[in-house]
């Protein structure tokens, strides 16, 4: 079996726009991608709401992914592939942030798991980092990702220029899944489904 840890956010979490609470288990997209690789894989959602990917939030505490990480691949050990999906809470406006340097951040991620050793046999775990969507319309978070959108538009090269730098794959979601109308910043049902078809698809070509 093998073992695909997914490291992101309230998207990954389950979070819903309308209601504003979890998903169902059966719906979040980490479950569909369950059900799309089968039982030859074991897929370990690790969802925060509010992950920052190297950033301490004095607002919102304990949410530094590059903290958590460390002790999470380990905890999951042996991982075949760890997915990423981090970059939208950095755009807050508390941090004040460039794309490139959420990027960066995402690199950092990369480079801890790179070092890790927590993969089969002792060897470094996959990765494959997922570019959140554009920002849209937002609406209870507006004043807190405030000029975000703009931001998240220079995600694809950033991101994309990161990755050729670490050497590792990434995927531009947008493409395929958009974030609600709702809120501006989380999924949908329909688009979960979308993402965990989405994501199975390159995890394939990977393990």
């Amino acid at each position: 079996m093998k073992t695909i840890v997914c490291f992101g956010d309230s998207n990954t979490w389950g979070y819903n726009p309308v209601t504003q609470e979890r998903y169902e288990y059966e719906v979040r997209w980490t479950t569909v991608l369950q059900r799309e690789l089968g039982d030859e894989f074991l897929v370990i959602p690790e969802g925060l709401n509010g992950r920052t990917t190297v950033w301490e939030d004095p607002i919102e505490l304990h949410k530094n992914g590059a903290a958590y990480l460390p002790p999470c691949l380990e905890s999951h050990k042996p991982v075949d592939l760890i997915v990423i999906m981090l970059g939208t809470n950095d755009l807050k406006q508390r941090f004040s942030l460039p794309a490139g340097d959420i990027a960066k951040g995402v690199g950092v991620l990369v480079d801890i798991v790179k070092r890790s050793n927590f993969g089969p046999e002792g060897v470094d775990p996959g990765v494959l980092v997922l570019i959140p969507p554009e920002v849209r319309r937002l609406t209870d978070f507006a004043e807190m990702f405030a000029n975000s959108r703009e931001k998240s538009l220079r995600f694809p090269a950033a991101f994309g220029a990161m990755a050729e730098e670490k050497g590792v794959p990434c995927l531009e979601i947008d493409r395929e899944v958009r974030f609600s109308a709702a809120d501006g910043i989380h999924f949908e049902t329909d688009q979960l489904g979308k993402l965990g078809v989405l994501v199975a698809e390159e995890v394939r070509r990977l393990v």
